[in-house]
Order: C-alpha cells, then structure tokens, then sequence
C-alpha cells in the first residue's frame, strides 16, 4: 500500500513539476514582490531603522524568505481550484490511485518551487552584500525550518484551494500571511514597537522563526527561539494537514 501511495505521488508529482516547467512565470512573479521589499527596505528605508546589525540586509533577509514562501504558496491554492473546477479530480478517482497522492503531488511541488523561489532570493541578496559566516549544519538547519513552514502553509493553502467559490478566493487567504512579517521583528526589532503590538508581535509565530534564521545566520545563540519555530511550524503543519484532510475526503466523497 506505501509503495502504491509513493509511486502515485511520484507520477502526479512529475505531472504538477511539468506544468512548473512549462510556466516559469510562476516563480518569477512569486520572487518579484519579496526582492522589491527588500530592495526599498535596504536602499530607501534602511538608512532610517535602527535594526541594532552592521548590515540591514542580513538582518532583514530572515523575515523576506518567510514573505517569498506566503506569496508562493497561494499558487497552490490557484492550482488546486483549477483542477478542482476542470474536473480532473472526478477523472483521478475514477483510476486506482491512492486518493490523498493528489494532494501530496500539489503539496510537494509548491515545496519544489518555493525552494527555487528562495534560492533567487538569497542570490539577490548575496548581490546585495548579505554575507554569513554559518556553516553547513547552520544552513542545513536554516533549510530545515524553511521546508517545514513551508510545508506547513501549503497545507493551510490547501483548505481554500478546495473550498473557494473563485480564483480570487483561493489565493487572497495568502495576504494575510505576506502582512504578518511586518507585524515582527523581521524588519525591525519588536522592543521599539509600542505596547499592544509588541505583545502581538513578541507571541506570533514568525518572530520565533525570524529571529532562529538570524541567530543560525549570524552565528549567534539561537536559545528558545530555534525551539519555538519548530513548534510553530510542526504544530500548523499538523492542524493544517488534519483540516485539509478532512475537507478532501468531504469534497470527493
């Protein structure tokens, strides 16, 4: 049965890649608003925040990776309702395919993509004199919560991606996501914030997981943080996976 699931997976993952391939726009367009930010915050904003680093872009590419992943996945939820609307999914179970490799196939590619999507970005900010001095398990745990967000808000773009009545429905829910850095101390530290934002700010979850990228980043002690950010992460993954879960098996049954 494991084997039929992943060979299923793999097939439609191959299908979803393709369609990746065939339209690069995708990437482009979900790249393009995060270097904007952080090309206006770094040479037009920067001079005037106090981010208490060296460099503003160092500090600041933590909380633009976690704005590329929102922006990226709402393309899941746009895919989603279109295979949803062109009935492909009725096509699907009528074949004998493991019914959740559908969406593990959307799932997987939108983690394809945003891994592509954040390697620009990271480009663009090498060019712009980001420099770290992590190391390999550095930048391998820096991946490792990266992949886990972004699994975990796929799985959240899932949801509306099966209930949307519109196209515009199934991707406005990411807006939120993209605004809730600024709500952080991705741009600038929460302690200059005044009171009831800096509460919010200092108990959402992507402070925790600003503030775990830059200590990998810059090599410095990461405390509570990196455990929180994996909390966050593992704990959205699991509530999202259940929730679209269920809202599949109500939609196909």
């Amino acid at each position: 049965m494991k084997t039929h699931f992943f060979g299923d997976t793999a097939v439609l993952l191959g299908r979803s890649l393709r369609h990746i391939t065939r339209s690069m726009d995708t990437i482009i367009t979900t790249t393009i608003m995060p270097i904007a930010f952080m090309l206006l915050f770094v040479y037009v904003f920067g001079g005037a925040i106090n981010s208490g680093s060296d460099s503003y872009v160092k500090y600041l590419l933590p909380g633009i990776l976690l704005i590329t992943i929102a922006s990226g996945i709402s393309y899941t939820a746009y895919r989603l309702f279109l295979d949803m609307q062109s009935g492909i999914f009725e096509r699907f179970q009528s074949m004998p395919i493991a019914r959740s490799s559908v969406l593990w196939a959307h799932v997987l590619t939108s983690l394809v993509a945003n891994l592509i999507s954040l390697g620009v970005v990271v480009l663009v900010a090498l060019l712009m004199g980001f420099r770290s001095g992590a190391g390999v398990l550095e930048w391998l745990a820096v991946t490792g919560i990266l992949t886990l967000f972004t699994l975990a808000l796929t799985w959240m773009a899932v949801i509306p991606g099966l209930t949307a009545k519109s196209i515009d429905g199934a991707s406005a829910f990411s807006y939120p996501l993209i605004l809730l850095p600024f709500i952080s101390s991705a741009f600038v530290p929460t302690g200059t914030m005044p009171g009831p934002v800096r509460a919010f700010a200092e108990n959402q979850p992507v402070t925790s997981i600003v503030n775990a990228i830059r200590g990998l980043f810059t090599q410095q002690p990461v405390g509570s943080d990196i455990w929180m950010a994996l909390a966050w992460c593992v704990g959205i993954l699991v509530v999202a996976y259940f929730f679209a879960m269920v809202t599949y098996r109500r939609r196909i049954s």
